[in-house]
């Protein structure tokens, strides 16, 4: 009959560590996911950004020697990330090989003009920088026209601002409930020892001897959860970097190694103050509370 009890017992205390490693585990998943995605959807933003073009028209009279001097001047501009120069004849076939039909023999000539599409760099794509950015470009008078998507441009950092509150509202609102989760399932494996905990206290145990055990339990239970939230964050970026080789997902590894240390961290944390106040009602609480 004590056999049996006691291996009732054990069970019942597997399981009781099972959901306080299974609870961390999964809290800090999403919540390295949410960090993961924090660090990098900058990046994300701004290779989105960098996409949109600036092209600068030039007037027929525009040699080849105003040209060079343009692009030279391009290369070593701050604002500029890259830079691609269109003569009007590969204008035309573009617009020929998009058309299906050469419209130079309609008209007789080539009505386009050289071109130079400017990929600004991230940190100038706003609506103030790009504006004077084409005004210091119209003073050049052989530019005839600057032409970009404007409305494009208000639209993607609106949105920018938009996702990056939402981002920080759910990641207070997940780090709240991760801090529900873990203490719950904590609470209620120190429920389970109550009995153990009052005992000790009456046979004369500081309160502080009671809790070491309780609490070095817990927190060695909040290092294997949170590493294999780790091991699971590091096994989600690969599978992303070999899917997705364009995004540099890893190019910051330095960031995202910071990530995965706060994970650790917060895993230690969370279960070793969740166990500390936990413990500590029970040791407060009267032998016929208890029940």
């Amino acid at each position: 009959m004590s056999s049996s009890f006691d291996r009732f017992q054990k069970r019942r205390l597997i399981s009781s560590y099972f959901s306080v490693v299974l609870s961390v585990f999964l809290v800090l998943f999403l919540l390295g996911v949410l960090g993961l995605f924090i660090i990098n959807s900058k990046k994300l933003a701004d290779d989105f950004k960098e996409k949109i073009a600036m092209t600068v028209f030039f007037k027929n009279e525009a040699n080849d020697t105003i040209l060079r001097t343009f692009g030279g001047k391009l290369k070593i501009a701050p604002y500029a990330k890259s830079t691609v120069y269109v003569t009007k004849e590969q204008a035309a076939k573009q617009h020929t090989d998009i058309i299906g039909e050469d419209f130079m023999t309609f008209l007789g000539e080539n009505p386009l003009q050289n071109s130079y599409d400017i990929h600004l760099k991230a940190d100038y794509v706003e609506k103030d920088s790009i504006a004077k950015i084409e005004k210091q470009l119209r003073t050049n008078p052989m530019i005839s026209d600057i032409v970009y998507d404007k409305q494009l441009v208000n639209l993607v950092n609106d949105n920018i601002k938009k996702v990056s509150m939402w981002i920080l509202i759910i990641s207070g609102f997940l780090a709240f409930i991760a801090v529900l989760l873990i203490n719950s399932s904590l609470r209620l494996s120190i429920h389970s020892n109550r009995f153990i905990i009052k005992t000790m206290q009456m046979v004369g145990a500081t309160k502080s001897f009671i809790r070491k055990p309780f609490v070095m339990r817990s927190i060695k239970l909040g290092m294997l959860g949170a590493s294999l939230a780790i091991i699971a964050l590091i096994a989600v970026l690969l599978y992303v970097e070999t899917s997705f080789p364009d995004l540099g997902i890893l190019d910051n590894k330095i960031l995202i190694a910071g990530v995965l240390l706060s994970v650790f961290g917060i895993g230690i944390l969370i279960t070793w103050l969740s166990t500390h106040f936990a413990t500590q009602k029970f040791l407060n609480l009267r032998t016929d509370d208890l029940y």
